[in-house]
């Protein structure tokens, strides 16, 4: 099922075009009433929402704000390639909240607030949901994902989807984390040549870069707290169950999640709060509702007081540098009240776990690709992996001219949800994780959270070679086991962002978020971008 590429490249230029000319009038509507453009860089929720309710800001003015910026840090300037569509009815959105404030009524802890969504996860509206590929260029859907209704219902205003790592990274072995055939190379906002990790690129350089104040990425094994870390924000990856990945392109429906992406602990706790709900069509959300709390409301200045922590020394890699931070960090746990437990065996007992959870991905994969494929519109013609595959192969100068599609093939050639190696991977993989890993840890060691590093420095982006994951992470244990995971900037190496990773048991998402924001005030470690070309110009 070959396209004309060329075609689709020049309605993409088009886009740009689009959205350039729609930020710049936006800015330039602002001028001309007499208004200045609000100042928007480096600003919370917390910092927007108090503005608004005080009246110095409108919900139409900030989002406005934001376009212009689009235009000016992704579009052009630095080019970072983190937005890859926006909303054409946003300012109408956003004038709707306004009205809707000045008459009494808000809608919730985001009433006005803009937010980005990752491009693998459906808005209504007249733009695609790709997942990065042209194989979905034409996908729109007409439809909310129940997370981005419950965002609205929140108040959100939605203002645009993300560039990702195309089909969220699980394409091939060798890709570059970042690159989508949509989007293209999304860049590092702290030093532009640099990769941005994960598959949710857009949406950690798009909150680091203040495109927004806040997004949505998904995860299956680090694609939330690793961008996130990597660009040097805070992210955070929830108990499997709290957020429904309905209308979402699928990975994995035993790993998959959604989570926010924000500048503070604070706001990833208002973000949760407005995204958790349970959804008929997602049976793991069964219990979300009766879950849910005021995540925002539960955070303690003095959490980490009497907290007993586990430190995985084990699995935070050899480089002084990082450990240097990591020590730090440490300290100022320890001087807010923090118990400190060493555990230096984190990484025994978990043999085979590589192995059984790569398996499982592949058999989920090629499942639900069918089963999302299926519910899009005839339009949209690939309805199997093996469609996808083909269409790949038909369009391989735009498809498969940085790297092949290796992990699809593999997962297509596999059997179905019953064949018992798929079953047995299931059971080992998430036994190994959850009662035998976290929990375990947990016990043994008598703590409640476990304590690592997020992610080494970024690497230097190479779309031939593909990525050179350096230093070491935190993600598969929380994430094989469906567990809370929370990334919080532990400060920087060379102006490179480090993050620090808080991980708990089941269902202990309000904990984790509390004790990531008690560190996270004791130490101030963020660091702002600064937009070099390189590290040797430093």
């Amino acid at each position: 099922m070959p396209i004309d590429c060329g075609v689709i490249r020049a309605r993409l230029t088009r886009m740009k075009k689009n959205r350039l000319m729609a930020a710049f009038t936006a800015l330039l509507l602002l001028s001309t009433k007499g208004v200045s453009a609000p100042t928007v860089e480096d600003k919370s929720i917390a910092d927007l929402m108090s503005a608004m309710v005080i009246g110095t800001m409108t919900s139409e003015a900030i989002t406005r704000a934001y376009l212009a910026r689009i235009a000016k840090i992704d579009d052009a300037g630095p080019k970072l390639n983190a937005v890859i569509s926006l909303m054409p009815g946003a300012l109408a959105e956003a004038r709707l909240r306004d009205a809707e404030r000045k008459a009494g009524k808000t809608r919730g802890p985001l009433h006005g607030i803009p937010v980005l969504i990752k491009d693998n996860i459906e808005v209504a509206g007249p733009i695609a949901t790709t997942a990065g590929s042209l194989a979905l260029a034409g996908n729109v859907t007409g439809r909310d994902a129940p997370l981005v209704a419950r965002l609205r219902a929140a108040g959100a205003v939605i203002i645009g989807k993300t560039n990702l790592s195309e089909w969220a990274n699980i394409r091939s072995g060798d890709s570059t984390s970042g690159w989508s055939a949509i989007g293209g190379l999304t860049r590092n906002p702290h030093i532009l040549n640099r990769n941005t990790c994960g598959s949710s690129s857009g949406s950690g350089a798009g909150v680091a870069a203040s495109l927004a104040p806040a997004a949505v990425g998904t995860e299956t094994d680090g694609s939330i707290v690793c961008p996130a870390g990597t660009n040097g924000i805070v992210g955070f990856k929830p108990t499997l169950g709290l957020i429904s990945r309905t209308h979402t392109v699928p990975i994995s429906h035993s790993q998959d999640s959604a989570g926010p992406m924000t500048l503070t602990v604070r706001d990833a706790a208002t973000m949760l709060s407005g995204m958790v709900g349970s959804d008929a069509n997602d049976v793991a959300t069964i219990e979300a509702e009766s879950r849910k709390s005021d995540y925002a409301g539960a955070l303690k200045i003095d959490a980490l007081k009497g907290t007993r922590i586990g430190v995985m020394r084990d699995r935070i890699g050899s480089n002084p540098a990082i450990a240097a931070l990591f020590n730090a960090a440490i300290a100022k746990m320890k001087a807010s009240g923090a118990e400190i437990v060493e555990i230096r065996d984190s990484r025994k007992g978990f043999d085979g776990l590589d192995e059984a959870e790569f398996t499982v991905l592949l058999y989920e994969l090629r499942a639900g690709m069918k089963a999302y494929l299926g519910t899009l519109p005839k339009t949209v013609k690939p309805r199997s992996l093996g469609d996808l595959i083909a269409f790949n192969k038909a369009n391989a100068a735009a498809e498969l001219g940085w790297f092949d599609q290796a992990t699809f093939e593999r997962a297509n050639a596999l059997g179905g949800l019953d064949d018992p190696a798929y079953k047995s991977a299931l059971e080992r993989a998430q036994r190994m994780a959850g009662p035998e890993g976290i929990d375990r840890l947990l016990k043994d060691n008598k703590v409640d959270v476990l304590l690592g590093v997020t992610n080494g420095p970024a690497w230097t982006s190479d779309l031939v070679n593909g990525d050179q994951f350096t230093g070491p992470g935190s993600s598969q244990l929380p994430a094989v086991a469906g567990y809370p995971h929370l990334t919080v900037p532990m400060g920087a190496i060379k102006g490179l962002p480090i993050g620090i990773s808080f991980i708990g048991t089941k269902w202990d998402d309000a904990r984790v978020l509390s004790v990531g924001y008690a560190y996270e005030q004791s130490s101030k470690a963020r660091v702002k971008p600064g937009y070099l070309p390189s590290l040797e110009v430093r």
